[in-house]
């Protein structure tokens, strides 16, 4: 990879944080964000939108060469994703909220200062 681009890590991570921002702007509010238990995996942002909890995956690519981000969101994923929002429904006793799983799709180019983004688009109840 050319040293005027960003790792793959880096640019996920900056993937993630365009899309807390967008999400910010479009009225949703952060409450928690990369929670991990254990090895069983991380969900990338959980946000309230109105009367929601949403568990947030962001998927960040360069092109739609190999399929849309979201693609990769699947079933194992979805499994992990869903048994991981189980935990941080008990850890902070959210019982009676209304839940709902969310995709952030992030296309944009990786550059110097991190990623210049060409789309972003946000898919409500993913699964």
């Amino acid at each position: 990879m050319a040293s005027s681009s960003i790792n793959k890590k880096s640019f996920g991570n900056e993937g993630e944080n365009i899309a807390s921002d967008f999400l910010a702007r479009s009225g949703y509010t952060i409450l928690d964000r990369n929670f991990r238990v254990g090895k069983l995996g991380e969900i990338d942002i959980i946000a309230r939108e109105k009367d929601y909890i949403c568990f947030i995956e962001v998927k960040t690519r360069s092109s739609v060469n190999y399929g849309v981000p979201s693609e990769a969101v699947n079933k194992r994923k979805q499994q992990s994703i869903t048994r991981l929002a189980s935990i941080y429904i008990s850890r902070h006793k959210l019982y009676w909220h209304n839940i709902r799983f969310d995709v952030v799709e992030v296309i944009g180019n990786r550059n110097q200062e991190g990623v210049d983004v060409q789309s972003i688009n946000l898919i409500r109840n993913a699964f």
